[in-house]
């Protein structure tokens, strides 16, 4: 595509935002492009042929096309046509998904590329993005109940890895019962059940309107969350023509949709440290949390084979997450990537280890279904490739099976971690 790779991020064409601010003239059709074969429906049966059941959908803000001030910020067009093509397919397969805002306005975790646009310069945290994150939030809650394309969608996820010190993320525990009330204000315009809430507001017009109405005249949320309403009320409108979506100009809301709550979604408390504010206060319906943990980043374990066992063999996370409520607890990435030159003898043993300590909770999701194959990227595939580590045999072929469900056997209470 023309990107680049650095040992900095910061300094080179190495984000969506550096891109895009690189090629303003082709960068829409360049990632138009990136998007019709990064995920195809061949990867879809691919996935579905290995057992995969659910999916984890990292999705910038941008997707939203009108959150974006094309003056200062500089992100692809046509996304969404491509999210709601792939959503049909995996819902064809029958694979469940978590849509994962994955990249948040003003960026959420300083000198990342996974937020759109590696920088130190953080500005999530506000009052304006913080905004802007529950517009999305209305907004794709809204596709997921009401377009067909979507009904494989079971859960949104709020904020991909925010800063892991909460003394910088301030105001974050109200952006979590921000969101949480936004996905639920909007169920409950769909007539979507939400337990111990009840709209004071009648609804008789398509959901366009009716958002606007609960956000001028309901008292049951408070005025951000009504103000996110009100601002998606007109995206929906125009993503209901964009997208034929029919239902979005049903005016008969309540009775048409026989769909569930959502799981409103975060990472867990423990992803922070220094008094974070704890996401399971603010559940009200159906709620889950997410982890991730990757070894070849260091902090976890000394860099040898025996140290990786001992520590991921006494994994406590879901234990201690469920003590303070955060629970059900799936790991939402993790991968076969080592500190040292692994064996294929240890990746078996790894890819076990790492299986039977995540099901311990509600599951896991590997990162990432494949990666880019060429030149440049070397052997990256053989451990951050799930589909090359089925065909490789580090994984079975049932993800649910193993090589050795005894792998952790000599390392249990060795250590603790």
């Amino acid at each position: 595509m023309g990107g680049e790779n650095c040992d900095d991020c910061s300094q080179c064409i190495m984000s969506e935002f550096a891109y895009v601010r690189a090629y303003p003239d082709t960068a829409d059709e360049a990632f138009a492009k990136h998007w019709s074969t990064w995920f195809t429906q061949d990867y879809v049966t691919q996935l579905a042929s290995a057992g995969i059941n659910t999916v984890r959908l990292p999705l910038g803000y941008w997707i939203v096309e009108p959150l974006v001030n094309r003056e200062t910020e500089f992100y692809p067009r046509g996304g969404i046509t491509f999210l709601q093509q792939g959503l049909k397919w995996l819902k064809d397969a029958r694979i469940q998904v978590i849509l994962d805002h994955h990249a948040l306005p003003g960026v959420q975790t300083p000198d990342q590329s996974f937020t759109g646009n590696c920088t130190d310069n953080v500005q999530f945290y506000t009052e304006y993005n913080f905004h802007r994150a529950l517009v999305w939030t209305a907004v794709m809650t809204s596709l997921s109940h009401l377009d067909p394309n979507f009904a494989s969608v079971f859960a949104i996820e709020a904020v991909n890895e925010p800063i892991t010190n909460a003394a910088q993320t301030p105001n974050y525990g109200t952006f979590q019962k921000n969101f949480v009330d936004t996905i639920r204000a909007v169920e409950l315009v769909l007539g979507i059940l939400v337990p111990g809430v009840q709209l004071d507001t009648a609804i008789t017009k398509n959901v366009s309107a009716a958002l606007t109405d609960v956000a001028s005249a309901s008292t049951v949320f408070n005025p951000e969350v009504r103000a996110a309403l009100a601002e998606a009320a007109p995206i929906l409108l125009s993503l209901g023509v964009q997208l034929a979506i029919p239902a979005m100009f049903n005016s008969d809301l309540v009775s048409a949709n026989q769909r569930e709550a959502l799981v409103t979604t975060f990472m867990d408390v423990n992803w922070q440290y220094n008094n974070p504010p704890n996401p399971a206060d603010a559940a009200l319906g159906p709620q889950g949390y997410d982890n991730h943990l990757y070894y070849s980043y260091g902090g976890v374990a000394d860099a040898n084979p025996t140290a990786y066992l001992e520590s991921i063999c006494n994994l406590q996370r879901v234990q201690v997450d469920a003590a303070v409520g955060d629970s059900p607890l799936w790991f939402g990435e993790w991968g076969l990537p080592t500190q040292f030159n692994a064996t294929d003898e240890f990746l078996y043993q790894w890819a076990d280890a790492q299986k039977l300590a995540y099901s311990q909770g509600a599951g896991w999701i590997f990162w990432n279904f494949h990666v880019e194959n060429s030149e440049l990227a070397a052997n990256l595939s053989r451990q951050w490739s799930y589909l090359d580590g089925v065909k490789l045999g580090y994984f079975t072929q049932d993800p649910s099976q193993y090589h050795n469900a005894g792998v952790c056997a000599p390392y249990v209470n060795r250590t603790s971690s």
